[in-house]
């Protein structure tokens, strides 16, 4: 069963998970060339309930730490449970708008290329590999969708930071 998200518009297509990798450190690059430009507000909510986009930078950054280490369990383990990250919980418990954009981009880049790294060593067999993952809802998922799944996190992120800056 395909997955549309309605909000960015972005079509989940299975057969695009051996380029999520390359997709993934475009779009995370594309996000840290925005942390890096002199005079935007970064660390300011548009509203206290959306997060800055320093915020998502952070949450950006942990996705992919999060999905690396899945996508690792899952090549150890025969259907491991995927835990909740605890998003909303990151946002204060790691001090989110606190920390400086230049480390954030720093280490967004490298999870990037750390969690690409990760997908592009999968073989054939791999990606048909599963994890029991929480979201949208409980389900079985293969590495597939988590790859695919990923590239949408990270589209979706880089315009809900996009339009931050343009409110």
């Amino acid at each position: 069963m395909p997955y549309h998200c309605d909000e960015c518009d972005f079509e989940y297509d299975l057969g695009l998970a051996p380029s999520a990798a390359g997709s993934i450190v475009v779009g995370a690059a594309d996000v840290v060339a925005l942390l890096a430009e002199d005079g935007l507000d970064l660390s300011t909510r548009s509203e206290p309930a959306i997060w800055s986009p320093l915020e998502y930078a952070c949450h950006m950054r942990d996705v992919l730490i999060v999905q690396r280490e899945r996508v690792l369990l899952a090549r150890r383990e025969d259907r491991p449970a995927a835990e909740p990250m605890g998003r909303d919980e990151r946002v204060e418990h790691d001090g989110y708008a606190d920390q400086d954009p230049l480390d954030v981009a720093r280490q967004l880049m490298d999870a990037a290329e750390l969690f690409g790294n990760v997908l592009s060593r999968l073989g054939d067999q791999d990606w048909d590999r599963t994890i029991i993952y929480n979201y949208p809802a409980e389900r079985e998922r293969t590495l597939r969708w988590v790859a695919v799944h990923t590239v949408h996190e990270v589209r979706h992120h880089l315009g809900d930071i996009r339009r931050q800056l343009e409110s």
